[in-house]
């Protein structure tokens, strides 16, 4: 059985991932990594080895890479800064003889004129892998439901208003569970190399459709304002949401800068999100589940913002 190490253990997707993977009784075969060992003690009673490893000191991924034959790299929080992070980890990686590298990265970026900042920091990894030497999978998640659902949707159940830039644009938002179990079947899988998966729910959407789904749901009123990108900035501003990423930062539970959101709803508004496939049902066997899902999954707790 090859061993398989996963960077950023520790975080909402690591979790999971390893949950899974330990159900598939692959627990001595894992190898976790994190800044935060202390996080993964429970990993450590369950069988996991866990490693210290942090993207910011190259020295400490050589070592904790070490008897690894698959790596999943799940991308950094710090948009806009993570390449150098990631290349850390690539080359450890590619020294420490890892055969297969499979990484969490994001739809719609092939296009340059995709004016979303995240997709610098995913097209720019995606190029150091290919350029590693190692076999490779590329897990192009579209944009996590649980962000806009779970994560912002309290806020926008007070108010009343989902105020977004991306206008009428579409997307196929996805259960990060589902990205989970995606990632899942191409680690314990086999036929996975040099093949991209672009992993998105079933059906595309604007933020208005999804707006008016929160209210026939939970029954209270939402109304859709689709805003400009000034005004989106100056709403973010008022709301002391900083502009550039800063580490572990968090305002109204929303952990991004504005200047990734902003580009990000511009980018769905322009069209370059408007990607929907069925990668989730090829990879997992079962279809992937909607925005109204995740709405009715959550409803009592909208109900209750």
């Amino acid at each position: 059985m090859s061993r398989i190490v996963i960077t950023g253990a520790s975080g909402n997707y690591g979790r999971g991932l390893t949950d899974l993977l330990i159900e598939a009784g692959r627990a001595e075969d894992l190898i976790l990594i994190t800044r935060s060992p202390e996080k993964l003690a429970d990993r450590a009673g369950q069988g996991c080895t866990v490693r210290y490893g942090d993207f910011d000191k190259p020295e400490t991924l050589a070592e904790a890479v070490q008897g690894a034959q698959k790596m999943l790299l799940i991308s950094g929080t710090r948009v806009g800064a993570r390449v150098v992070q990631h290349k850390a980890a690539i080359d450890a990686a590619a020294a420490a003889g890892v055969k297969h590298i499979a990484y969490t990265s994001f739809i719609g970026i092939d296009d340059p004129a995709n004016p979303a900042e995240v997709r610098h920091d995913h097209i720019e990894t995606e190029r150091l892998i290919r350029a590693s030497g190692m076999a490779w999978t590329m897990l192009r998640d579209a944009h996590y439901a649980d962000s806009m659902i779970v994560m912002a949707g309290p806020g926008v159940m007070q108010s009343g208003q989902w105020v977004s830039n991306s206008g009428e644009g579409l997307e196929a938002m996805v259960w990060r569970d589902d990205c989970v179990a995606s990632a899942a079947a191409v680690l314990l899988g086999e036929g996975h190399e040099g093949k991209i998966y672009n992993i998105t729910g079933p059906d595309l959407q604007t933020f208005r459709e999804v707006a008016a789904i929160m209210a026939e749901v939970t029954g209270r009123p939402v109304t859709y304002v689709a805003t400009t990108d000034d005004e989106q900035y100056a709403m973010f501003d008022a709301m002391g949401i900083p502009r550039r990423p800063v580490d572990d930062q968090s305002v109204a539970g929303i952990p991004w800068n504005s200047d990734d959101m902003v580009s990000f709803g511009r980018a769905i508004r322009e069209g370059f999100l408007e990607l929907c496939t069925d990668d989730v049902e090829r990879l997992t066997g079962r279809p992937a589940r909607s925005v109204r899902a995740l709405i009715e999954a959550n409803a009592e707790m909208l109900r209750g913002a």
